[in-house]
């Protein structure tokens, strides 16, 4: 009798098919508006904790909320944008500042 021991492959065989392909999530871009009172400084410093912008980056942005009414402050994943959207206006309503944020489909 031979001392060799065979292997049999306890798992059963399992085949999977993927009808579809993985999909990239949907981006949505998180925009600052321009108003009255909010402060260019206080834009400059949410663009740059919030978004993580350079001042010079932040500086464009703020920029273009001011002369143009918004500024896209980044592009995001869903779950991302409505966090950076709700960190913006809790930023803004302890500084009692009406600085307005949206997101919308990229």
């Amino acid at each position: 009798m031979s001392r060799t021991a065979t292997r049999r492959n306890t798992q059963p065989a399992v085949d999977t098919v993927c009808e579809e392909a993985p999909q990239e999530p949907r981006l949505y871009r998180v925009l600052l508006h321009n108003d009255d009172y909010t402060t260019m400084e206080f834009v400059v410093i949410i663009l740059m904790e919030v978004f993580r912008k350079t001042s010079d980056e932040a500086t464009v942005i703020m920029l273009d909320v001011h002369k143009r009414g918004m500024g896209q402050c980044g592009v995001y994943p869903l779950e991302i944008a409505e966090t950076k959207v709700s960190e913006v206006r809790r930023r803004a309503r302890e500084a009692n500042f009406p600085l307005r944020c949206t997101l919308e489909e990229d």
